[in-house]
């Protein structure tokens, strides 16, 4: 069977990474596990049992455990469902799909099903943006509100950003020296008060065990994506090297009908919010 891993020990890196990143969240969870036609997918059922239900999608080659720190202000408010994307670092099937197309949207309409939900809120970031925005396009009448964090899929940059990594990277295989991973990281992140401890042992991680997918979800259709309108929020970040704000931003007033439009200020793909921004988002969901 193909793997999306390099080695099997690396595999173990991976997942050990992954628990001991769910232990910091500091609150309870449980893992759930739905069967799609694409392949059995893992989700980390957590949050406020009581709250509104919200789908959580990662960024890519990155996974759920390292999404939900990031995402640790949801967790007062909703009863979040973080599923780890197919095909992607974690524990769904290793099955790798196009990033072309709508396969994505497929899946994850699938999963919403398998949840039992007819309707749902969504959160994606980054490359779970692009899976969040294909099943905008498949299934409008799913989602509730969703909120498109410097995401893929709307209006993608050419991959200058990502070839620019590849020199610290290849230094690194060379050396194993960590401050080339620091130094790859610093073009999607900017300053250094965003690489954080758990940020550069997931970039790292990613780099040295997992097959890297540099393919992100494509752009959207126009005429699919107007289908949708559900209240959506896109968040770009000014400086993105992947999907920057004056291109996103853009292209999603023209083809979201119900839009709300924020440029992150001053920030690359990594970044850190305000609280200001954080409230902003839990006030949009909610």
């Amino acid at each position: 069977m193909k793997t999306i891993y390099k080695s099997e020990d690396g595999k173990n890196a991976v997942l050990q990474l992954y628990d001991s990143q769910l232990e910091k969240l500091g609150c309870s969870y449980q893992d759930q596990y739905v069967a799609t036609s694409y392949g059995r997918t893992h989700l980390v059922e957590t949050g406020n049992l009581n709250g509104p239900s919200l789908l959580v999608f990662h960024g890519g080659n990155s996974t759920t455990a390292y999404q939900l720190l990031l995402c640790r202000f949801l967790l007062d408010e909703f009863h979040v469902y973080a599923v780890d994307i197919i095909g992607h670092p974690g524990k769904s099937a290793e099955v790798s799909l196009s990033p072309h197309g709508y396969d994505y949207g497929e899946w994850a309409n699938e999963v919403v099903s398998g949840l039992g939900f007819n309707q749902i809120r969504c959160f994606g970031g980054s490359f779970g943006g692009g899976v969040l925005a294909k099943f905008m396009c498949v299934a409008p009448e799913k989602i509730v509100k969703s909120v498109l964090l410097v995401p893929s899929g709307i209006n993608n940059a050419l991959p200058v950003g990502s070839a620019k990594m590849m020199l610290p990277l290849l230094q690194y295989v060379l050396t194993k020296d960590d401050q080339y991973i620091t130094r790859a990281a610093l073009y999607m992140a900017i300053t250094r008060e965003v690489l954080d401890t758990d940020t550069l042992d997931t970039v790292k991680n990613s780099f040295q065990y997992v097959k890297t997918k540099i393919g992100m979800p494509s752009n959207v259709s126009g005429k699919k994506m107007r289908r949708c309108t559900a209240p959506v929020l896109v968040m770009a970040g000014e400086y993105d090297c992947l999907f920057p704000a004056r291109k996103v931003l853009k292209r999603a007033e023209k083809i979201v009908p119900d839009n709300t439009l924020y440029e992150l200020k001053g920030r690359g793909h990594m970044h850190i919010l305000t609280e200001e921004e954080k409230s902003r988002i839990i006030q949009f969901l909610k």
